[in-house]
Formats: structure tokens, sequence, C-alpha cells
């Protein structure tokens, strides 16, 4: 895994994330997306020694037109990225790292370094971060018993009624008493996820809301109801793991998934260094965690 200061024409560097530190050996044998061989570039300066991930990829599958089409296709987004975070959470294991966001390319190595050396200071904040942290997730889902309304009273004897109106505006009603029943439950199981968030945020570093996950991706039953991420001290994980399992086991018919450690991927903007071509984003990531 030596650096390469060009690619051949058709050709393009993929961008995985950047590391501080690292040990190339700890990447030995990795492939990348597309089964490309993972490689580094590495820049020595006032912010030490970064070292950035990449692989060579063919522009016809990763250039911009390509790409384009190709985030439309689930398979090929979730492939694309769990070779991306393969990649990253290797990098992760040895030594502090910064993901950048799926999909990523650049002309060339060289523009890659220059990305290392335009952007060192503010990769360094990054990696401070992060240094000693894991990202963990939870996603929280709301099944049939939490979501179902409240059962209705059981309706008092009618009153004896004159005319044609009786019998519409009891059915009005009971509409009407439906929806608020409906409502409530709905206010209720968003307020025991702002609880399980709360709860869960005090325990960490710091929390990020993600929009609720696809449900082609999740492939889970019930609502999702709650999408987050938490920034974790290594030494705080089991606690957390146990705060979150007690907060699903608080509530009938909510159910909340704990998933981790994870590369800091939602504690890190790495977006700014302007690449030729940026695709999936947050989305992408979605597909792996």
């Amino acid at each position: 895994m030596t650096d390469h200061d060009t690619v051949g024409d058709g050709l393009a560097v993929y961008l995985y994330g950047v590391a501080r530190g690292l040990d190339p050996a700890a990447l030995d044998g990795a492939a990348g997306v597309g089964g490309a061989p993972v490689r580094t570039v590495v820049r020595t300066g006032a912010a030490g020694t970064l070292t950035a991930l990449v692989s060579t990829v063919r522009l016809d599958q990763y250039g911009e037109a390509a790409l384009r089409e190709n985030l439309e296709d689930l398979a090929w987004l979730e492939e694309t990225a769990r070779a991306h975070h393969d990649v990253v959470d290797r990098a992760a294991h040895a030594a502090p790292t910064a993901p950048v966001r799926i999909a990523t390319i650049y002309r060339d190595d060289a523009r890659v370094a220059q990305v290392l050396d335009e952007q060192g200071d503010r990769f360094a904040l990054a990696l401070d971060r992060v240094a000693g942290r894991a990202e963990w997730g939870v996603k929280a889902y709301a099944h049939r018993e939490a979501l179902e309304p409240a059962q209705a009273p059981e309706p008092a004897a009618p009153e004896p009624r004159s005319g044609a109106g009786g019998a519409g505006t009891a059915y009005l009603r009971r509409r009407q008493d439906e929806r608020r029943r409906r409502a409530d439950a709905g206010r209720k199981v968003s307020e025991q996820a702002a609880a399980i968030h709360d709860g869960l945020a005090e325990l960490a570093v710091a929390a990020r809301h993600h929009p609720p996950q696809d449900p082609k991706l999740s492939g889970r039953d019930g609502v999702q109801i709650l999408n987050a991420a938490y920034l974790l001290e290594d030494g705080d994980a089991e606690a957390f793991a146990q705060a979150a399992r007690a907060a699903g086991e608080r509530w009938p018919g909510i159910e909340v998934e704990v998933t981790g450690p994870w590369p800091p991927y939602s504690f890190i903007d790495t977006t700014d260094p302007a690449p030729e071509t940026e695709g999936a984003g947050r989305a992408a990531e979605g597909a792996v965690r």
C-alpha cells in the first residue's frame, strides 16, 4: 500500500476517510468498493501524520453521471456502503479515524494530498474529538400495542331523539372520539421516544438525531419513532447499552435496538473539502447502521 501519484484515464480516487498516526500495515489485504485494493496517501505537517484511505475506481461506475443512476439502486447502495464501512472500521480499530461521506471521489492522489495539506488543521480537530470514542446507534420502534388508541369507554344508553339527525350525529361523534384517541396515542409514543433519547443523551459526549430509516433498509416491523446516534467514551459503552435496554422494557409495545460500536460517522463533518464527485452521504450510511 504505497502512495500513487496519478491514476489512469477513466479512473479516479475514492476516499474513505482520514486517520492520524495509522500504521499502514493495519490495512494489509484490505479491499474497498468493487473489491479494489485499499492504499494510503500520507502527509506529515503541523497537524501530525495524516493518512488518507483510498482506492482506485472507474469513472464509468463512480463518475457523476454513473452515481446519479447507481444511487437509486438499493442493492448497489448497500454493497458500496458496507465496503466503505469495512475500510473505515478497520482503520478506526487501529487509530483515530474520520470517515468521509460515501462516494466521495477525487481525480487523483495528488488532489487527495492537497486536501490533506489544506485541511490538516480541520481534520486534526475532528480527530481530537473522536479519539478514544465511538458512535453507537439507537433505533426505537412502536408496535401495535403502543400505537393503538386507548379503549373507548362503553357508550351511555342513547337518549330518545326526535327527527332524523340523531344517528348521523352519534356516528360523527364516534369518529371524532376515535381520531382524538389516535392522536393521543401518537403524542404518547412521541413523548416516550423523547424520554428515551434524553436519558441516553445524558450518558453520551454528544448525540445526533437522524431521519427515520427507510423501511426497505431496516426490514423491521413497527413504526420507527427514534433514530439517533450517540458519541461515547470507550469505557461507557456497557452502561449505555444497559440503559437503552431498560428503556425498551419500560413501555409496552416499544422496542429499542442498540448497534455499535461504529466509526463516528455522525460526529465528523468532513464534507467541506470539495470533492470532484460526492454522492450518497448519510442515506447510504444508514444501509449499514
